[in-house]
Order: structure tokens, then C-alpha cells, then sequence
């Protein structure tokens, strides 16, 4: 009797459960969600048949139908360009892999798009493309590899970035997109490229992008309301890459729980900033040295720099805040310029004026190994970057330098207005821990910072800085120089002896 009535029991349950999965789990008119299987379309996964036409009637039927889920099964899928249309599941099973051609007749370049920016070489090329979609997403197990390392420029289009290779993945002007669980690797050139999109949430995927230049891990340009999550990248190129090379603004960004490696910047805003950048929020990330063993085609084995804030063309960034950030190994942890590249986001658009850069928050910040570029806020004569606070920071440099590996003065460090924005267009500053130049309201506090060898360097410069503050910190050895700080052109000024340092607090020049 009592069994009879376990039985009862649990099979209630049962319904109970199966009911809440169709009316929750399940949305209302969503229980009839159709199957695609490309293999029934003619796919075949031996890594030499071309599919593109077999996955690519597998999309449309899906489409025409009102949409659904285009079921990729385990296998290695030789394709072309693939596009994406609303209300599309692109679902990867473990073990397949849509593999991109190598030849440049299977990526037909997609027609103007609406939407204009800077990038734009005329007619976009994608292993999977879309624009002016909404509802689709990339999910599963499976990996896209664009072989990109077979991805050449093609002689007759323009140079540099915009030379006809392939995206793995091109998203334009979109909405409500969702990238979840798959691996990607090898592009022809940018791994992923969301423009001008909006709601776009990427979690628990892996990047692995180091098989020709310019291979950054992950563009979010010009988009609104965009999450990065629980994801891990190591490219050779940048790393999570913010940019608006066109008009709208990259704008409601969280990043958070990832692990990036780069040769080049880990965690990016720039350098194009035509549209600008508001309401980014970055935390609880790792930045460490790349796995990749062979030598960068661009930037340093240890990565050029770890965090890199660009206003250069244009635009307005703030409302930024960065905490909980660990960097290991990286040459220079933080970039902070605002410059004057001028760069037209299209041929007929105006030159933008110089930028703006304001209200940057920056606190649990913990940086070791690094090299010898000084971390540096700077701006360009004239114009300022304003309210900046960076807290509870803690920076270990490599030191060891002698005379002639630095630039022995502030007074010789050039402007470089109009150059490319990376600490490489300086070397190694005249500062071991930071330099900080055209500054209005500035506050720094909770400072830990030391160097491995001998550094003669001053730790903190200061030029034409409007409200400083330099509080509680501690010093930990390796600084041979005689003053803490070296101050010129700094009006309303705060400085605390570091505990542990026994020498000059800061030199003044009026």
C-alpha cells in the first residue's frame, strides 16, 4: 500500500514538473520549435565536401517557416558564407565544426550595408554573416574555425584591414543576439564583429586567434546593451575589443568573469572612437600572457598592454568603471589617451574635432610581472582627460633599467598627438609606476608598488595637472630614485609620504 502510493506520489510529481517545463521552461508558442538537420539538407562532414549551399537551404527552410533551430551534428563542415536571417538557432553538437574555406570565390562580398563606419571596405566578407536581423543566436558545443591562416588579401581591394578576408562571424545592425558555449578560432581577420547591434549577450565561449594579422578575439562596435561573460580568449591581435567606427556610440557594455591573453591590448576601447563610449562596466577579470607558443605577428609575447582606454577620433567616453582586474606579465597594465588621430568615420563626414574623456573609476587593480612602460593617463596641450580615480591599485614592475634605456626627462616626452595610441610610440617613460599629463581631477589612493630590480626612475610624474591627489601607499623596494614624485605644472596638490619610502616625497617645478 505504501509503495502504491510512493508510486502515486512521484508520478504526480512527474506532471507537476512536466507542466512547469511546457509553461515556463518552455515559452508559450514556442513548444513547436522545428529541427533543421543540415545533414538532411546534403551536408557532409569529411572536411573536403563544400556545404555551403546544403547548410545555407537548411537556414532558409528554417526561415521561411517562421524559424527554429539549424542542428549542425558532429563532423567537420568544409563552408562558404553562411547567412543568418530573424528567429535563427544556429546549434553546434560536440564535435562539429564548421570549417572555412580557404578559397576567397566562397565568401561573396554582401551588399553596402545601411549602416556606414569606418571599416567598411565597400561589401563585407563573413564566414557567417547577417544584417538587420533580430532573434538569432550561435549555441552549442561545436567550434567554427575560419582556417584563417589560408586567408589572403585580396590585391585588388584596399589594404591593411579592409583586404577581403573573412570575419568567422559579422553581425550588422541586429538585435537581440545570443553567442553561447562554442569554441572559435583562425579567422582571416577579426574573429567576431558585432556593428551597430543591440542586446547582444556573449557567454561561456572560447577564442583561440592566432593565424594571421589583425586577429582580435571579440569587436563590439558602435553596440548598445552588450554582456561578456564566463568567456576565455587568447588572440594575437587585441583582445575584447570596444570600438565605434561609425556614428553610434558602444554604449551599456559589462564584461565580466573572463580570462584574456593578447600580444597586442587585452581589454580595449578604441582605437576608433567616432561614436564614443558610455556606460562600460569591466570587472573580475584575469589578464595573463598568451599560450601561443610561436612569435606574435603583431605587439609582444607578454602582451603590449593589459587595460587600454582611446579617445583619438572624436567622441566621448565616459561613465567607465574597471575593478577586481588581476594582470600578469602584460608590458604596460594601464593606457589611458585621449589624442588627436582626426580620422573620418566615412569619406564625406565632417573631421571630427578632439574628444572628451571623463568620470573613469579604476579600483582592486593588481598588476605583477609587468614590464617597464609606466602606466600614463595623458592627454594633448589644450585639451584634458577629467575626473579619474584609481584605488586600492598595486603595480610590481621588472625594473632593472640603466641610463639610456629611458627617457631621462618629462620635458623630452613628445606628444604625439597624431600618433598611433600605444605606450610603444614613447617607450619607456621617464616614471616606473605612472605618468600622468593634462589631468584635471586627479585622485589616486591605496598604493602598493615596488620593482623586482633596481629602478632609478621617479616613480610618479605629473605635467599640467589640475587637482591632484596622491594619498596612503606603501612602498615595497627596487626605486633608487630621490623623489617619490616629480611634480611640473600641477596646481592644488595632495601627496602623502608613502609608508617604507625614506627618501624626497616630490620635487616641484612652478
Amino acid at each position: 500500500m505504501q509503495h502504491t502510493a510512493r508510486i502515486v506520489a512521484n508520478n504526480k510529481i512527474k506532471i507537476l514538473l512536466l507542466a512547469f517545463i511546457v509553461t515556463v521552461i518552455i515559452p508559450p508558442g514556442k513548444s513547436q520549435i522545428k529541427t533543421y538537420n543540415i545533414e538532411d539538407y546534403g551536408a557532409v562532414g569529411d572536411a573536403v565536401t563544400l556545404n555551403t549551399n546544403s547548410i545555407q537551404k537548411a537556414i532558409d527552410e528554417c526561415a521561411k517557416n517562421g524559424g527554429g533551430t539549424v542542428y549542425v551534428p558532429s563532423g567537420k563542415f568544409l563552408t562558404g558564407t553562411l547567412i543568418l536571417q530573424d528567429n535563427i538557432h544556429l546549434f553546434l553538437e560536440s564535435g562539429a565544426v564548421l570549417l572555412g574555406s580557404t578559397e576567397h570565390k566562397d565568401y561573396p562580398r554582401q551588399p553596402l550595408p545601411v549602416y556606414r563606419s569606418q571599416k567598411d571596405p565597400g561589401g563585407w566578407y563573413a564566414l557567417i554573416y547577417a544584417e538587420g536581423t533580430s532573434d538569432i543566436s550561435i549555441t552549442g558545443f561545436g567550434t567554427i574555425d575560419g582556417q584563417g591562416a589560408d586567408q589572403k588579401p585580396q590585391p585588388e581591394l584596399l589594404r591593411g584591414d579592409r583586404d577581403g578576408r573573412p570575419r568567422n562571424i559579422l553581425f550588422i545592425s541586429c538585435q537581440n543576439i545570443r553567442v553561447e558555449g562554442i569554441t572559435m578560432m583562425n579567422s582571416g581577420i577579426w574573429n567576431q564583429h558585432y556593428l551597430n547591434c543591440e542586446d547582444v549577450m556573449i557567454d561561456n565561449i572560447k577564442v583561440y586567434n592566432h593565424s594571421n594579422r589583425n586577429n582580435d578575439a571579440i569587436d563590439i562596435d558602435g553596440c548598445r546593451r552588450v554582456t561578456i561573460s564566463n568567456s576565455i580568449f587568447d588572440s594575437d591581435d587585441d583582445g575584447i575589443t570596444l570600438k565605434s567606427t561609425g556614428s553610434a556610440p558602444t554604449e551599456d557594455v559589462t564584461i565580466t568573469n573572463c580570462v584574456v591573453s593578447s600580444f597586442c591590448n587585452a581589454i580595449k576601447a578604441g582605437t576608433e572612437s567616432t561614436g564614443g563610449f558610455r556606460n562600460i562596466n569591466i570587472n573580475n577579470c584575469v589578464i595573463k600572457p598568451s599560450r601561443y607558443p610561436s612569435k606574435p605577428i603583431y605587439g609582444t609575447s607578454k602582451g603590449i598592454t593589459g587595460i587600454s582606454l582611446e579617445i583619438v577620433d572624436g567622441g566621448i567616453m565616459e561613465g567607465i568603471s574597471i575593478s577586481n582586474v588581476t594582470i600578469e606579465g602584460t608590458e604596460c597594465p594601464l593606457y589611458i589617451r585621449l589624442g588627436n588621430r582626426g580620422r573620418k568615420h566615412t569619406k564625406d563626414a565632417p573631421e571630427p574635432s578632439v574628444g572628451k574623456m571623463k568620470n573613469i573609476s579604476i579600483s582592486n587593480l593588481t598588476a605583477y610581472n609587468t614590464g617597464n612602460f609606466s602606466n600614463s593617463i595623458t592627454a594633448i596641450p589644450g585639451s584634458y582627460i577629467e575626473n579619474v580615480i584609481l584605488n586600492n591599485v598595486q603595480i610590481r614592475n621588472t625594473g632593472g633599467l640603466r641610463e639610456g634605456d629611458f627617457i631621462t626627462s618629462h620635458l623630452e616626452v613628445p606628444e604625439k598627438e597624431k600618433a598611433y595610441p600605444q605606450p610603444t610610440v614613447w617607450g619607456n617613460l621617464p616614471s616606473s609606476v605612472l605618468f600622468v599629463r593634462h589631468v584635471k581631477n586627479f585622485i589616486i589612493g591605496d598604493l602598493i608598488f615596488s620593482s623586482d630590480q633596481e629602478d632609478p626612475r621617479v616613480p610618479i610624474i605629473a605635467v599640467d595637472v589640475k587637482n591632484l591627489s596622491i594619498g596612503t601607499a606603501l612602498y615595497s623596494g627596487g626605486s633608487t630614485s630621490s623623489n617619490y614624485a616629480l611634480l611640473d605644472g600641477v596646481d592644488n596638490h595632495e601627496i602623502k609620504r608613502p609608508v617604507g619610502w625614506s627618501e624626497n616625497i616630490f620635487s616641484e617645478i612652478e
